[in-house]
């Protein structure tokens, strides 16, 4: 058994990762810290009254490494890499669910703020395990990506080899009102989000970067990305649809299951899908369509799952040496 800590428990991450790996036959929950402390998990989650009972303490990195061995971050940016850099040194591997280690050092400090830890930066692997499976096995430190940039690079790098660069690709995304997290605002507020529909940041989110920076570094080549999320009246799931011109004309479902044959996480299908197939799943579903060069690319993902706690846990298990998808779910919500 490998004993985990799961630092930032009570938020919807913290409490997805909880219901994970309670049911996880080689990770051991040994340490479950908040900000505060003081409290039982039940307290911060009562669904789990009677299915598991523990103390939640203050976060401490040097108690943590007492009794872990691989800590999950589930913190806010900024905060989750002075926690990082102290484990790391403490020889506890880290998956870092902040975007404090998914981006180079500029175009993080650009859209996010001064990096306290660049020595470990350099060592960080970003985490879409169909992508750096192998680099995953041998690291200390997975940055766990973004929700829309999962969705949105599983979709669109299959076919960065055609796609035209002289035109730009527009992403349209939605998701889930769980995605702004457990704290209420004005938008996520039942009479802001019931019945209603909205964009936020558009062309100025800070995913917006992060999906750039990966196509870049796994394609060679330099796209003109321009996205648009919006909130929608739904607890979880997520949507994106991608628009972009092509070099020639091409097969695209074929692509599609060639590019991920061996991926028992990506489900490819020959219509349009919908986020409640995948909700409660770490599955992206894919679909595109083309019309001469005009391609359109249609994905879905849980934002909470695989958009966050059950990809954390597959990078995990790679880090570990286990399976990929031990204790990781297969079967939605649906209906």
């Amino acid at each position: 058994m490998v004993n985990v800590a799961i630092v930032g428990a009570s938020g919807f991450t913290g409490l997805e990762l909880l219901k994970i790996l309670i049911t996880h036959s080689k990770f051991n929950i040994s340490y479950i810290a908040t900000s505060e402390g003081g409290v039982t998990v039940t307290n911060l989650h009562p669904s789990l009254t009677d299915v598991f009972e523990t103390q939640v303490h203050k976060a401490d990195a040097k108690a943590i490494a007492q009794k872990a061995d691989l800590a999950f971050l589930a913190l806010p940016h900024r905060a989750s890499m002075g926690f990082a850099k102290e484990l790391l040194a403490l020889g506890v591997k880290v998956v870092d669910l902040s975007a404090d280690y998914r981006l180079e050092l500029d175009t993080y400090e650009k859209h996010y703020c001064p990096h306290e830890d660049k020595a470990h930066l350099k060592d960080a692997v970003y985490g879409l395990p169909e992508l750096y499976r192998e680099a995953l096995k041998k690291t200390s430190l997975v940055a766990n990506p973004g929700c829309y940039p999962t969705a949105s690079l599983l979709a669109l790098l299959p076919f960065a080899p055609y796609i035209d660069e002289n035109f730009p690709i527009f992403i349209d995304a939605k998701s889930g009102v769980s995605g702004a997290g457990k704290k209420c605002t004005s938008n996520t507020h039942y009479v802001s989000i019931n019945e209603n529909i909205f964009a936020y940041n558009p062309l100025m989110h800070r995913h917006q970067p992060e999906i750039i920076e990966k196509l870049r570094l796994k394609s060679g080549k330099t796209f003109d990305v321009n996205f648009v999320p919006h909130l929608i009246p739904a607890t979880r799931g997520e949507m994106i649809d991608g628009y972009m011109l092509l070099k020639e004309e091409i097969d695209p479902l074929e692509i599609l299951r060639e590019f991920y044959k061996d991926e028992k996480f990506v489900r490819i299908f020959d219509k349009p899908v919908d986020i409640k197939s995948c909700a409660g799943t770490n599955f992206c579903d894919i679909f595109a369509k083309r019309e001469g060069k005009k391609l359109y690319v249609n994905s879905s993902v849980d934002n909470i799952l695989r958009g966050a706690s059950s990809q954390a846990v597959v990078n995990a298990n790679l880090m570990c040496g286990f399976d990929e998808d031990e204790a990781i779910p297969f079967i939605s919500y649906a209906p």
